[in-house]
């Protein structure tokens, strides 16, 4: 038998074929340089908030940075497709995926499943094969779930359950002249407002309070559309004399329909 170091030899243990009984074997071992495997630095645990954010931020980037799906695929497309598109158009929001995706992901019922379960009647009318016709339908239905809300939100001074969604939409929109925005969408929209002075800035960033403190719940929305700082606070003064929170909130509801809008136009998602 040849004789071999310890270091060279490798006990093996195998099952002989088709046979209970193990059988024990020695192989020779080759020795083998192995290179050392690069040092990768180990990333700070993000807590659960944190990680859905940065998921959505990055699911978000990957279905919808430069274009969206086709609006005939989307009340069948994956569920993440959907809230991405979303996210897109208007801006991350937990309380508008909950309100916009039952209808989204609604599929067309055949005749005989209406009603009775016999053939439709003349008061039945089976809806579309897609729930919208173009992002443009998709987007003021959006407007009109929203105007809903605002209807049946409570006057009294403690919001219902329909005012806190609404406000919770409407919130995820971020501050204008925010230092720091996630969306890049806003960043874009929001350029033209961080040409100005630091006084400027620090106006602006007062006028937000004053605002948020006058409409409890409530953030400013505007469409900002290439107007400079100036324009926009003197548009904050008016809404904030005003002082209506009804007229707020539908404000709002149509900056955040005509900001999805363009943001679909820009996106060659309508004409």
């Amino acid at each position: 038998m040849p004789q071999f170091t310890p270091m060279e030899l490798k006990l093996r243990i195998k099952r002989i074929p088709n046979h209970n009984d193990l059988g024990v074997g020695f192989t020779t071992k080759e020795r083998r340089n192995v290179e050392t495997p690069p040092y990768v630095e180990l990333q700070p645990r993000r807590t659960p908030s944190e990680f859905m954010e940065a998921s959505r931020a990055s699911s978000s980037r990957h279905c919808c940075s430069s274009s969206l799906p086709p609006i005939a695929s989307l009340s069948t497309a994956p569920i993440k497709t959907q809230i991405a598109v979303l996210d897109t158009l208007f801006e991350p929001s937990t309380e508008l995926h909950t309100l916009v995706l039952p209808i989204l992901r609604r599929k067309r019922a055949p005749a005989a499943d209406l009603g009775t379960g016999g053939p439709a009647s003349a008061t039945s009318e089976p809806e579309p094969e897609s729930p919208f016709a173009s992002y443009t339908t998709l987007i003021q239905h959006v407007g009109s779930l929203m105007s809903s809300l605002s209807s049946q939100s409570s006057s009294s001074g403690t919001p219902n359950p329909q005012q806190q969604k609404l406000h919770g939409i409407l919130g995820s929109h971020p501050r204008l002249g925010a230092k720091k925005i996630e969306s890049a969408q806003s960043q874009a929209e929001q350029a033209q407002l961080n040409q100005g002075g630091a006084d400027e800035a620090e106006k602006l960033k007062a006028l937000n309070d004053e605002y948020e403190q006058r409409f409890p719940g409530l953030r400013y929305v505007v469409f900002v559309n290439g107007r400079s700082r100036p324009v926009v606070m003197e548009d904050m003064h008016r809404r904030i004399d005003r002082g209506d929170p009804k007229e707020e909130e539908k404000e709002a509801i149509k900056a955040m329909v005509d900001i999805a809008l363009d943001r679909a136009k820009k996106l060659n998602a309508v004409d």
